[in-house]
């Protein structure tokens, strides 16, 4: 399959100094490791070998990255094992013509014998390394495909009790209030559409609008007895969320919480951007006395957000929960992430 991406691409990108660093670091190995092999004792140590060595490897190791990193246009549009032998045949071209013009300007000690010991060490290591970057290309891509195929199942997950009881109050509502009906018609296909996305990432602000969606639907259902209030400082648009993040938030927040209330009850919504990190705080209150209080189902839904932002974030990022009697706090906190745009 053709490598569209360059950020997927199986070579490292040598423009950056890690990937430099890397390249040199392992031409001072193999220098010390050829002068190492090449002394029968410690007495035929040479640092003035150890120096030659040093130099000519890492010339071959820059004009080869050099050469990888203006073929990486075209490399990364071939499929992966034709790019991975046209870039282990420009190591051995690079290899062969720096050996040829040692032995033809400044050195002629070594002959043919030289050049062909040159090409078969850097045959065998090049092959060995540009082997290794293609199989753990295709093990991160193989990684990435599962995750996103983990990510769209755990995404999907929207309460069956929700979907009912939308359907119920649409159906009051098609006699009652056609226009009220068509609108919560519109809102319940925008969040089930966002279910079917095999997005992973969305700007946060269209996750914001699911979330109103979302709120519009169940205000209708519930009245006054859900009261919402936003505290969103300035976010940039191309900060983004994993889709369907904050909504199941919201969700558990009014199904263990608001819902089992009569009275009016205030869900509280914060969103804050630092730079670095989004947090976000959702507030609600606890059910009333002598109401029915939270199923399993409170630490499942959690559970399921824990497990997406894991599966996307690693250890980075976190959503923690703490209760009294009153209260019920959830706080999101992940590292920012810009949207790519097609």
């Amino acid at each position: 399959m053709p490598i569209r991406d360059q950020d997927e691409f199986f070579l490292p990108d040598w423009r950056q100094k890690r990937e430099l660093l890397r390249l040199l670091l392992f031409g001072l190995l193999l220098a010390l490791a050829l002068v190492l092999a090449a002394a029968l004792s410690a007495t035929d140590l040479s640092m003035a070998e150890f120096e030659r060595q040093t130099l000519f490897i890492t010339a071959c190791l820059i004009w080869s990255a050099g050469l990888m990193q203006l073929a990486r246009p075209w490399l990364r549009h071939c499929p992966l094992p034709l790019a991975t032998f046209l870039a282990w045949l420009l190591v051995l071209i690079v290899v062969g013509a720096f050996s040829a013009f040692v032995l033809k300007f400044i050195a002629a000690t070594g002959g043919l014998f030289w050049w062909l010991r040159n090409e078969a060490i850097a045959a065998i290591l090049g092959g060995i390394l540009l082997h290794y970057m293609s199989l753990a290309h295709s093990l991160r891509r193989r990684q990435q495909a599962e995750m996103g195929a983990r990510l769209q199942a755990l995404q999907s997950r929207i309460r069956p009790h929700f979907l009912f009881n939308s359907m119920n109050l649409i159906a009051e509502l098609v006699h009652s209030d056609p226009d009220k009906a068509e609108t919560a018609i519109e809102n319940l296909s925008h969040l089930f559409r966002a279910t079917l996305r095999e997005t992973v990432d969305v700007p946060i602000g269209e996750e914001l609008e699911l979330c109103q969606d979302y709120i519009d639907i169940e205000k209708l259902r519930l009245g006054e007895r859900l009261q919402v209030r936003w505290q969103i400082n300035a976010i940039p648009e191309e900060i983004c969320i994993p889709l369907l993040t904050l909504q199941p938030l919201l969700e558990n927040a009014i199904y263990h919480g608001v819902e089992h209330r009569s009275e009016a009850s205030e869900l509280r919504i914060s969103v804050h951007h630092d730079g670095e990190r989004v947090s976000i705080v959702v507030v609600n209150p606890t059910a009333s006395t002598g109401a029915r209080q939270p199923t399993r189902g409170h630490q499942m839904a959690l559970s399921n957000i824990r497990e997406r932002l894991q599966a996307r974030y690693g250890e980075t990022a976190k959503l923690t929960t703490s209760a009294d009697r009153d209260v019920f706090i959830s706080y999101l906190s992940y590292p920012c992430k810009l949207a790519r745009h097609a």
